[in-house]
C-alpha cells in the first residue's frame, strides 16, 4: 500500500513538473515573438503580478526585513515586488541572450546595450597562462558573464545548480551550452571535473551565494549561513588567481559587466589559503554587491538555512 502511494506521489509530482515546464516554455515562446526589450518588459510585469501570490513572497520579505532592519514595511514590499520583476527578466533573458549581447570594444561608452568595466583585466588574463577562478552571484543577468568572457577568448567551465524541475533543467542546460564554454552541474563529481579543468590550465566560473548544507559556517548580512568551500580549496590546491565578476541591469534595458582585480584570499600563519576566512570574504564581496542593487538579487531562496 505504502509503495503504491509513493509511486502515485512520484507520478503526480512528475506530471506537475511537466505541466509547469510546458507552461513556462509556452510563455517564453510567446515572448520570443516580440522584440527583446518588449518581451523583457512583459516578463517583468507578469512576474510582479504573479510573484506576490506565491509563498516565496513572504520568504523574500522576511529575508529583506532581517537584511535591512532599518527599512519600513512599504520599502520592503516595494523591493520584494521589484525583485519579482527582475526574476521575470532572468527567465526571459534566456531567449534573448544573443540579441542582448551586442558588445563592441570599439564602441563609445554608453552606446549599445552592453558596457564592460575591466577590459584591461580581461585582456591581461587572456594572455596569462595561469588558471583562473571567476566567481559571481545570482545578481542581475549573470548569464551574460561567460558570453562576455568568450568574447575576450577567455573560455571557462562553469559550475551551476540545476533547477529542481528536471524538464526545466534539461532545457536550461541546452540553452547554456550555446556560448561561453562547458558546464558542470552541481552534483557528485563536480569538484573533480573543475579540478581537472584547472589542472589542464583551463578557467573555472562559479556562483558562490547558494545554500550549501555541508559548507563552512559564515555570515551573510550578519546572519549565520553555510558557504561552499570549493572555491578556496581549488585556489589553494592549484595556486590560481581569483577574480570577482558581476553583471547588473541598468536603466533603459542596458547592462554593465564588471571584471574586478584579483581578490587576495586570507591565509593561515603557514601561508596556505584559509578556507573558512576565504568563504567569509566571498560573502562580504557579494553582500557589498547586493547592497548596491538589492532588487536584483534572489531574495526568495533559503540562503540562511543552516
Amino acid at each position: 500500500m505504502k509503495r503504491g502511494l509513493a509511486k502515485l506521489w512520484k507520478q503526480q509530482r512528475q506530471l506537475r513538473d511537466w505541466l509547469i515546464a510546458r507552461a513556462l516554455f509556452t510563455l517564453l515562446g510567446v515572448l520570443r515573438r516580440f522584440p527583446a526589450q518588449t518581451g523583457l518588459r512583459i516578463a517583468d510585469r507578469l512576474a510582479r503580478w504573479i510573484g506576490p501570490w506565491t509563498s516565496r513572497h513572504q520568504l523574500a520579505k522576511d529575508n529583506l526585513r532581517q537584511a535591512f532592519p532599518e527599512r519600513d514595511e512599504a520599502w520592503i514590499e516595494d523591493l520584494a515586488r521589484r525583485n519579482w520583476g527582475q526574476m521575470g527578466r532572468i527567465a526571459a533573458e534566456y531567449v534573448f541572450l544573443d540579441e542582448i549581447f551586442d558588445f563592441d570594444p570599439d564602441r563609445q561608452t554608453g552606446e549599445g546595450l552592453i558596457e564592460v568595466e575591466g577590459m584591461d583585466t580581461f585582456l591581461a588574463l587572456r594572455d596569462n597562462p595561469k588558471p583562473i577562478v571567476f566567481f559571481t552571484a545570482h545578481l542581475g543577468c549573470f548569464e551574460l558573464l561567460p558570453i562576455c568572457a568568450a568574447t575576450f577568448d577567455l573560455h571557462l567551465t562553469a559550475l551551476f545548480r540545476q533547477p529542481n524541475n528536471r524538464y526545466i533543467a534539461r532545457e536550461v542546460l541546452s540553452a547554456r551550452k550555446t556560448k561561453g564554454g562547458h558546464l558542470v552541474p552541481s552534483k557528485a563529481g563536480a569538484a573533480w571535473a573543475l579540478a581537472g579543468t584547472l589542472e589542464g590550465g583551463g578557467n573555472v566560473g562559479m556562483l558562490v551565494d547558494q545554500k550549501f548544507k555541508r559548507g563552512e559556517l559564515t555570515t551573510f548580512f550578519g546572519r549565520p549561513c553555510r558557504t561552499n568551500p570549493l572555491l578556496p580549496k581549488l585556489a589553494r590546491q592549484f595556486d590560481c588567481d581569483v577574480h570577482p565578476a558581476r553583471c547588473i541591469r541598468l536603466p533603459d534595458g542596458r547592462y554593465r559587466l564588471s571584471l574586478e582585480p584579483k581578490l587576495e584570499l586570507p591565509r593561515t600563519p603557514t601561508g596556505e589559503i584559509d578556507v573558512r576566512a576565504s568563504c567569509q570574504k566571498l560573502n562580504d564581496v557579494v553582500e557589498a554587491w547586493v547592497r548596491e542593487t538589492p532588487e536584483q538579487w534572489m531574495w526568495f531562496h533559503r540562503r540562511w538555512q543552516i
